[in-house]
């Protein structure tokens, strides 16, 4: 990746109207205010419908789109929605967060109303749209009917015909949810249509989009129910073991995801090739793709189905570079950051060096009193993505109050910070992400805006509150951009349009200078 720098912020979090982050005017207007602050990316979360906990990494499918995404506005001047309908709606009245639960109840049926009034079956791009995705498309909207059916439950409950896909079964609730799979693959169309109009524009501005995509999908989801080759089950389509994370200093259970853990001798068989079409898939959604939890590709925790902590797991085998090979000979040379934070054996390390990927560096990672984290910057390789924290972190304010003291005096002494006012301090970090070696800097909008502990994205192993925050109505302000594109600038990681321009001011300085020189002389 090229050095340059971006911000991190989930579509979730845009201030747009109707309870949630969507692909409305306000999204337009972030990519001008990333345009103006010399920024060349806009990094976000997982583009996929959210599922358990509200959680983007836990979707109903890992090709389809967030329905909540869709923006209503647009829908508003298409005709097919009135703005009288949306504004009757209660989709909660706190802009800061996302009220998930009067999303679920009302969102859908808004669309509903859509679907109803379009004349979608009439339109070329629709058509061409269900034609170029029927590898996934069925099957998720087929899945969603059914589990509307079935009282939102996981297709592991559902009855034995259709939870194994017997052929009469498939056949009869193709015919009885005819209307709704109809619906869900409207509302495919319209997130399609959306995004990619945005997309374009983003693009079009100089910014480029960093998609996320997790390693695992949901039991829950129409990968594991439409594809139980792919995944650990056994005859019953039951998982013989699922995904996790060892017991450590922050877990003595460890963590318990519960997704279902790949068949890696089956991709290996078939040539990898739904991970192959899922990147494609990914590429045609993003720039730039980032793989959440790369060390399972090296070696993956295997915990048993039945157990209820992940401290008797084991380690087992992953695909390595064969995999990674595999996607590069049908799609060639993509753009892909490795997730590689946690701990990293060696076996890690040499595949992510094998791949050529650039790793992540955290600056929220990096001051402990003894000195030794390779997440401080002198440490980093120029081939590596920094960020002051992500997602899973707590923001640049709150870690700083929670910090603790000696491994504060390191950090400052290590910044040189000697008179720095508390609410400048955030700002010394971001300027030493951005001074890195790194070729990419990305910084999340709540350090830029330097908030605290209320505007952190996710506490993980928790449930309930998180991927709720919201940015204010002004997204960034003015200073915050100015000061932004003079650190992008000093750093060298202007957007090539704001160094161009840079360049013209200079010519101009030049040339005005060479007339007033020539006018003296006359």
């Amino acid at each position: 990746m090229k050095r340059a720098s971006g911000v991190l912020l989930p579509v979730t979090s845009i201030p747009s109207s109707y309870g949630i982050g969507c692909f409305s005017k306000e999204a337009y207007q972030w990519i001008d205010q990333l345009k103006e602050a010399g920024q060349s990316y806009w990094q976000i979360l997982p583009l996929t419908p959210t599922g358990y906990g509200d959680s983007p990494y836990q979707s109903f499918s890992s090709f389809a789109g967030n329905p909540y995404f869709i923006d209503l506005e647009q829908l508003i001047e298409e005709g097919i929605l009135t703005k009288e309908e949306c504004d009757a709606i209660d989709f909660g009245d706190n802009s800061s967060y996302v009220d998930y639960d009067k999303m679920t109840e009302h969102r859908l049926e808004v669309l509903k109303i859509a679907f109803s009034r379009d004349n979608y079956q009439e339109k070329e791009e629709y058509l061409s749209f269900v034609k170029e995705n029927d590898r996934w498309l069925h099957d998720y909207a087929m899945y969603m009917a059914i589990k509307s059916r079935f009282d939102d439950t996981c297709w592991m409950e559902w009855a034995e015909d259709i939870r194994k896909r017997w052929d009469y079964s498939m056949e009869y609730y193709n015919r009885e949810c005819e209307e709704k799979i109809a619906f869900y693959k409207y509302i495919q169309y319209l997130f399609n249509k959306q995004w990619k109009k945005l997309k374009s524009y983003a693009n079009e501005n100089g910014i480029e989009i960093v998609g996320d995509i997790p390693i695992y999908v949901a039991i829950d989801s129409a990968d594991a129910w439409a594809n139980p080759s792919l995944f650990q089950l056994d005859g019953n389509y039951i998982p013989t073991a699922v995904a996790g994370c060892p017991p450590d200093i922050f877990s003595e259970d460890g963590q318990l995801w519960g997704n279902p853990l790949y068949d890696w001798t089956y991709h290996r068989n078939t040539g990898y090739d739904w991970w192959i079409r899922r990147m494609e898939h990914c590429f045609r959604l993003y720039d730039v793709v980032r793989i959440d939890h790369f060390r399972g590709f090296d070696e993956y925790y295997s915990i048993p189905y039945t157990d209820t902590t992940a401290k008797n797991g084991h380690w087992e085998k992953g695909p390595g570079m064969e995999l990674f090979r595999a996607i590069k000979e049908r799609l060639g040379d993509k753009q892909i950051i490795a997730e590689d934070l946690g701990f990293m054996t060696h076996t890690v390390k040499e595949l992510l060096k094998d791949s050529g990927f650039p790793g992540m560096k955290v600056l929220a990672f990096a001051f402990d009193a003894n000195g030794k984290s390779d997440f401080l910057p002198h440490n980093y390789d120029r081939n590596s993505v920094v960020y002051t924290g992500t997602h899973d972190n707590a923001t640049l304010v709150q870690w700083l109050e929670e910090m603790e003291p000696e491994d504060k005096a390191f950090a400052r002494e290590y910044l040189n910070l000697k008179d720095t006012k508390e609410k400048d301090e955030p700002w010394d970090y971001i300027r030493l992400a951005m001074m890195s070696s790194a070729n990419t800097c990305i910084i999340p909008a709540q350090d830029l805006l330097g908030l605290g502990k209320e505007a952190r994205m996710n506490f993980p192993s928790t449930m309930g509150d998180n991927w709720k925050w919201r940015i204010g109505g002004k997204m960034l302000p003015k200073e915050v951009r100015n000061r932004f594109y003079g650190l992008a600038r000093i750093s060298d990681r202007l957007s090539y349009e704001c160094q161009h321009l840079e360049w013209l001011k200079k010519e101009e300085v030049k040339k005005g200078k060479e007339s007033e020189e020539k006018t003296v002389k006359e």
